[in-house]
């Protein structure tokens, strides 16, 4: 058996510090990487991980394993980039050694991100996260505080929010009064808090890069979603509009809401329509094979829009704010259909059991085209054997 000892380098520090490209491979490659980063920085953590990738390789091969060790790391811009950066280079290393399974060697949490990435290529094994240990020293306040200030990416992320709100305190103070003042700094730390948190700053750094790939290859999703951002705006207008009718309902929340609902809610199901339709055309045009979620997610959101809209009918034609469904009366030949209003209960009953139908054909849908397009895929197989 053979294993690969790979060092992740999510965002790129050995081949920004050192020039060099990667993947590297290999034993003498990789203890020549080693200096190359020590002396670039000596106090990066980047030389303990690639030095946790030699011990590792060497006690391996010292139980007689066949070892391979070698450095990937994300050589982009965006994180999207590096990320697919990564799998490249994984790819290669296996094109080039075919290992039987991996052990991967990281030294941060932003580097344990990429672990998946590796195991949807090759076997892992095992995880090997670095912790550098420090002197006393080195752990002092002042030497922290310093190393602190010298992070360009530390400084924006803290002490800029912390600036603001200093200065943006004693204004709210002043002007509208400590309650006041006090909760809207609360309140915009809390959004700072979750906007970091949640991985917004990386999402809304990545969208440029992945808006300008979309417009290159062509997708339909771009127009979709600029549709579907449209149709929106229209149910958002809509429903205010109801509300601000004279004859809208007034008072407590649960009219109001039911009445919002009624009159956005299909609009703003056809804006989920058409960007889940968009999704699925790239995925019918990138990809032979369609993933069941694609098939079935715009049949989902025209049941949820049917059961929605079922639902807050309801509530307003109890209040009498919406007219009942009438059916007129009808003769067709010897066959006479008497006229039938819909009471409230019936309306929605009829909604959720349109919604039930919709979502189950789109469950059948696409178990038979992922039924049919495995036959056919089988067939292939035989016919190639």
């Amino acid at each position: 058996m053979s294993t690969l000892v790979v060092c992740v380098d999510r965002d790129d520090d050995i081949g920004l510090k050192t020039g060099l490209e990667t993947p590297v491979a290999g034993w003498e490659a990789v203890r020549s990487l080693v200096t190359e980063v020590g002396l670039a920085d000596p106090e990066d953590s980047s030389v303990n991980c690639l030095l946790e990738s030699l011990r590792v390789a060497r006690n391996l091969r010292d139980d007689d394993e066949e070892v391979i060790v070698a450095v990937i790391s994300g050589a982009a811009e965006t994180m999207v980039g590096r990320d697919r950066a990564v799998a490249d280079q994984m790819d290669d290393l296996i094109a080039d050694y075919d290992p039987d399974s991996a052990v991967v060697v990281i030294d941060s949490a932003q580097d344990e991100r990429l672990v998946p990435i590796v195991e949807s290529r090759v076997q892992v094994d095992a995880v090997d996260r670095v912790v550098v240990r420090q002197a006393r020293d080195i752990e002092s306040t002042y030497y922290l505080l310093k190393q602190f200030l010298a992070d360009e990416e530390l400084r924006q992320t803290v002490l800029v929010p912390v600036g603001v709100a200093l200065l943006v305190f004693p204004i709210l103070l002043m002007a509208a009064g400590p309650a006041t003042a006090i909760a809207s700094i609360t309140a915009v730390i809390g959004l700072f808090v979750l906007y970091k948190g949640l991985g917004v700053d990386e999402y809304v750094a990545d969208l440029p890069g992945e808006i300008k790939d979309a417009l290159y290859s062509g997708r339909v999703s771009i127009v979709t979603y600029v549709v579907a951002a449209g149709l929106s705006l229209i149910g958002v207008f809509a429903g205010a509009l109801r509300l601000s009718n004279p004859s809208a309902p007034t008072g407590g929340v649960l009219m109001p809401a039911m009445a919002f609902a009624f009159a956005s809610v299909p609009w703003l199901a056809a804006a989920a329509l058409a960007a889940s339709t968009g999704r699925l055309l790239d995925e019918i045009i990138r990809n032979d094979r369609v993933r069941n979620s694609y098939l079935n997610l715009p049949f989902g959101v025209l049941a949820v829009g049917l059961v929605v809209r079922g639902f807050s009918a309801y509530f307003l034609q109890r209040e009498e704010y919406v007219e009942p469904v009438v059916v007129p009366h009808m003769e067709l030949g010897s066959l006479s259909v008497e006229r039938i209003v819909l009471l409230p209960g019936t309306r929605m009953a009829l909604f959720v059991v349109a919604g039930v139908v919709v979502s189950l054909l789109g469950v059948q849908l696409s178990s038979y085209l992922t039924g049919t397009a495995l036959g056919e895929e089988f067939e292939d197989e035989e016919l190639a054997e």
